[in-house]
């Protein structure tokens, strides 16, 4: 059956003769692959692997090293030396042999499960004798350029895919629904395109417009309505798992809304599909990259961060990175490649080394499991400041990269004399301990444990030789360098770091004993005791690190205060800071160089940052005091302090971004065996599964590259996908169901032919317009059929994936909340901004270990649309929660509707719904009419578009009559809900209005 429909078979009696003759003498064969065209293997045979053999022959477990979802492992020789299928001689193929078997031999066993049915074997039978055609899963193949198909009622069809809805129609002998009525589809469509209710002005304009446009004209003006945007957004939103907080247990806010604000402005701009693709997957990588491109990326930004005290920050940064690889397959390509993270995958082609090819593309953002969220970019919010953020944060970029050039070419050209300790001490219970290497360097490495706050104090004899210093050279390494590439070790920050000469021990014995503690003695609050000075101190005026955007100021580390400079968390490359001292410093040989760094850093105040492997040097000529005397280098300095002082004083928004690491220090992707993170096999380069064959030649192999590669010509799926995305929107079910799922374990399409036309007409002929694809889809003659279930496709098709009658459905979580508010009148047309907190019930705000309070939005915000709502992963708005809507902590490729009470309850009580009947009474009150039964007609209207039938017109009088008495009998119940009897019985009546199913329905 295809798509999971029930389609009319041929019955024996509708056969010639000879076919039933041969039927009779062939049983083993089925009726159905005997019947029409031959053999399919994707429909016809692999089901059967699927369901019988790849348990043991699939992707995960490989028995006999036959696996029967790779050709080249399915037609090989049995372990026997028989071929398990010899296309064309099934008697010769010992697949057939050990299925038809009836000993032990038997395929599957009878422990594994059912043998195969008459009809199985018959179609396994002639596949082989038609020659054992193998072929690609339907998804994986090139999208086909197929003609509409000819209709016998071609004048039913609006726009060409009607004819491939119709064509399957005729087939199965239905006909198409009657046209629904205007106010349906425009009630329908409205909502579609911009999750609103259609005014009553718009509905009298709909009705009395006769011009050959009238639809058109609607379409139009809802596909540039700003409420266009507000509308799909909600859709990406879920896909970007997008929320105002950091998930995991604290559950800490974290500022997000300038991407979804972005979002809203790319649909209403009619953003291309494959640049909204590129820009957000790697728009910090594209040339020239605008601030908006930038902010795109906060996509992959969406990911948990684990605040909770003790946990691992690479355990839960790589549990981020495999958030985004599997959101990126999910989002773009419907595929379950989740399920390639511990072994290859069940069903589909995909190999267990392929994941972590295609993860490494991931692997290099600078971003840690951080409660920081860093890195972020500062997002103005005056938009009209965009170009000038921009332009300053690329000026910063690239004197920094000056700086780092400059520093680099000097570094490499001075001659850096090594120095050995022969003091090293740590406070805490941190030991160092000395280790010889190669050139002459020495290594202090700490030994057993570690302590937050180490301080080191180290002194060096002067080399031989050397009488002066004009820079210090501090090298920091991981314990074994080749490991950390692929498994960071804990890093280290180097809060601040002073040198002196020590006075003659002869002449301060007192301040010589006292320089064995810290420089500093801690005492209550904040306040610090300086120590008597223990030495001539060595006066650092420049500090220059190793990459162009460090997490820390490697000028810091010069500074009394707890900022500095190193690898925050975690270190994977030798590092290198370099101080040069402001004037070249005579050294003494009889005297040492002494050095106190100090290192107080730790993330989540938990992990001690502290150099575990370091070595020193210093440089002896007056090449470091040129280089930062010079006019260039004050000038870059001056002009970066100028930047970075206009860059605050901008009013922002910090909103976590993708960012490479330096190309010098980018992490190496591993295998992770069986999946454990802790269990690193060999490295691994970027790359996609060999099913979709490579990157093309010139591919630079980073983010660009993929995100290019989804939307190029050569990727057949990212279409398919986004096409049946859009259409599920409008029609409550996907053309594949499984819209999470395109691949052998998903559904098959219920109209291959048009999910193929569609997604070739919107990445060719539309230019990946979405607005251009909507609006066909909204105007076909499919979309326009009234929404009533016939009784004789109740059991056949009740999903209506025939489609022979028009969509209808619930409306989504948003969608109700926006209607009420909207009929009511109190919706607020606001845009962007930061999350709002409209009203919830008491008490529904607060949540575990968070000192985060549900503050009610005053004024308008109170009532802006729900994609600006405030979404806390561990407390979504319960409204929102109540119908359907996810906690945003994972990648949502589908809603499930359900139908509780709870949803019942949620419209009758919730405030904002309370809210919203009394506004709405105001409006009856406010209409101008004053008969009781006039103003609820008008209140009916309000919310449905339509007057009241007699029998529900009578009902909603009786309930006022009934609520009037009440309410003029009980003062104070009637004050809890309006000022006057009848303003609160016209309440209970709008309440019940926006309680039914027409107004809850599209």
């Amino acid at each position: 059956m295809a798509g999971g429909l029930k389609i009319r078979r041929p019955q024996r009696r509708d056969l010639p003769a000879v076919v039933v003759l041969l039927l009779a003498l062939v049983p083993d064969v089925a009726t159905d692959t005997l019947v029409g065209q031959s053999i399919d293997f994707n429909s016809d045979v692999r089901p059967i692997f699927n369901r019988h053999c790849i348990a043991c022959h699939g992707g995960v477990r490989q028995m006999a090293g036959l696996s029967f979802v790779y050709k080249e492992r399915a037609l090989v020789e049995a372990e026997s030396g028989a071929l398990v299928v010899s296309p064309g001689k099934p008697e010769n193929s010992y697949l057939i042999a050990r299925v038809e078997a009836d000993d032990d031999e038997r395929m599957p066993p009878a422990e594994h499960g059912p043998r195969l049915s008459s009809d199985e074997v018959g179609t396994l039978r002639r596949w082989i004798a038609e020659g054992a055609v193998w072929d690609e899963h339907w998804s994986f193949r090139p999208l086909r350029d197929t003609a509409p198909p000819t209709v016998g009622r071609d004048e039913w069809c609006q726009d060409p895919l009607d004819h491939f809805v119709l064509a399957r129609l005729e087939s199965e002998g239905i006909h198409p629904s009657v046209e629904a009525d205007r106010l349906e589809w425009l009630r329908r469509v409205t909502f579609d395109l911009i999750g609103l209710p259609p005014t009553v002005a718009e509905i009298d304009a709909f009705r009395i417009d006769n011009s050959p446009r009238a639809y058109e004209t609607v379409v139009d003006r809802l596909l540039q309505s700003a409420s266009f945007g507000e509308r799909w957004a909600v859709l990406w939103l879920d896909l970007a798992r997008y929320a105002d907080s950091q998930g995991y247990e604290k559950d800490n806010l974290r500022t997000m809304w300038p991407y979804r604000d972005w979002i809203i402005r790319a649909f209403n701009a009619d953003m291309p599909f494959d640049q909204f693709t590129v820009r957000q997957l790697a728009g910090d990588l594209l040339p020239d990259a605008s601030l908006d491109d930038i902010i795109a990326t906060a996509f992959h930004r969406n990911t948990p961060t684990n605040t909770e005290g003790g946990t691992d920050d690479e355990e839960f940064r790589i549990a981020a990175v495999i958030d985004r690889v599997n959101t990126t397959w999910e989002v773009w390509q419907g595929l379950t490649f989740k399920c390639v993270q511990c072994h290859a995958h069940p069903y589909a082609p995909f190999e267990h080394r392929e994941y972590y090819e295609f993860l490494a593309f991931f692997n290099t953002s600078q971003d840690w499991d951080l409660s920081n969220d860093v890195p972020k970019l500062s997002v103005p919010e005056d938009r009209q400041h965009f170009a000038r953020a921009r332009a300053i944060d690329s000026r910063i970029r690239a004197l920094r990269q000056e700086e780092l050039a400059a520093a680099q070419q000097q570094a490499g050209q001075t001659i850096w004399h090594p120095l050995k300790p022969t003091r090293f001490e740590s406070t805490g219970q941190t030991e160092l301990v000395l280790k010889d290497v190669p050139q002459g360097s020495t290594d202090i490495v700490t030994k057993g444990t570690v302590s937050h706050g180490s301080r080191f104090t180290l002194e060096f004899p002067v080399p031989t030789g050397v009488t002066q210093l004009t820079a210090l050279r501090v090298d920091v390494l991981p314990r074994k360098l080749d490991v950390a590439l692929s498994s960071p070790e804990l890093g280290f920050v180097i809060s601040e770091l002073k040198a002196e000469i020590p006075f003659d021990e002869s002449l301060n014995t007192e301040t010589v004993s006292k320089s064995k503690s810290a420089a500093l003695t801690e005492t209550s609050g904040d306040e610090k005791k300086e120590e008597p000075p223990t030495g001539t101190p060595i006066v650092f005026s420049v500090a220059l690190g190793d990459e162009v955007e460090p997490f820390g100021d490697p000028q810091a580390t010069l500074k009394e205060d707890k900022d500095g400079w190193g690898a925050k968390p975690r270190i994977t490359h030798a590092r290198r800071l370099i101080v040069v001292a402001e004037s070249p410093v005579k050294l003494d040989s009889n005297k040492p160089l002494r050095l106190s760094i100090r290192q107080e850093d730790a993330p989540n105040d938990m992990m001690p940052l502290v150099m575990n492997r370091s070595r020193y040097s210093i440089a002896v000529t007056d090449d470091w005091q040129r280089l930062t005397a010079s006019e260039s280098f004050r000038a870059r300095r001056s002009e970066l302090e100028t930047l970075l002082k206009e860059r605050r004083a901008m009013k922002t928004a910090p909103l976590p971004v993708m960012v490479e690491q330096d190309s010098s220090l980018q992490r190496v992707a591993a295998l992770f065996s069986q999946g454990n993170w802790l269990s690193k096999g060999e490295s691994v380069s970027v790359g996609i599964p060999g099913v979709f064959g490579s990157l093309p030649g010139h591919a630079s192999g980073d983010r660009l590259a993929l995100a290019r590669w989804l939307v190029g010509d050569g990727n057949p799926l990212t279409a398919r996908v986004a096409v049946n995305r859009f259409w599920e929107q409008l029609f409550g079910v996907g053309l594949v169901e499984t819209l999470e799922d395109f691949g052998p374990s998903g559904e098959r399409p219920s109209h291959p032919e048009l999910l193929d036309f569609l997604a070739l007409r919107f990445r060719r002929d539309l230019g990946w317009s979405v607005k251009g694809l909507l609006g066909e889809l909204v105007l076909s003659a499919t979309y326009r059929q009234a929404a009533r279930v016939r009784p004789e496709l109740v059991d056949g098709d009740p999903q209506n994936r025939l489609l022979a009658r028009g969509p209808r459905g619930r409306l989504t979580a948003e969608m109700v909340r926006d209607n009420a508010l909207a009929v009511a009148g109190l919706l607020s047309a606001k845009m962007f901004g930061p999350s709002v907190m409209p009203a919830q019930p008491e008490g529904l705000g607060r949540a575990a270990r968070s000192g985060v309070k549900w503050e009610t939005s005053e004024g308008e915000d109170r009532y802006r649309r729900a994609v600006y709502t405030l979404i806390r992963r561990s407390n979504v708005y319960p409204s929102m929660v109540t119908f359907d809507a996810p906690n945003r902590l994972v990648c949502t490729a589908r809603r499930f509707t359900t139908n509780t009470p709870l949803q019942a309850l949620a419209t009758l009580n919730d405030p904002v719904h309370f809210e919203a009947a009394v506004a709405l009474a105001c409006r009856m009150v406010e209409s101008g009419v004053s008969n009781p039964q006039a103003q609820i007609k008008i209140g009916y209207r309000l919310a449905t578009g339509r007057v009241p039938a007699t029998a529900a017109m009578a009902d909603l009088v009786t309930l006022y009559d009934d609520a009037l008495e009440e309410y003029q009998a009980d003062e104070l119940l009637r004050k809890n809900v309006a000022e006057t009897p009848e303003h609160a019985a016209l309440a209970l009546v709008a309440n019940a209005i926006l309680n039914l199913d027409r107004v809850l329905t599209k």
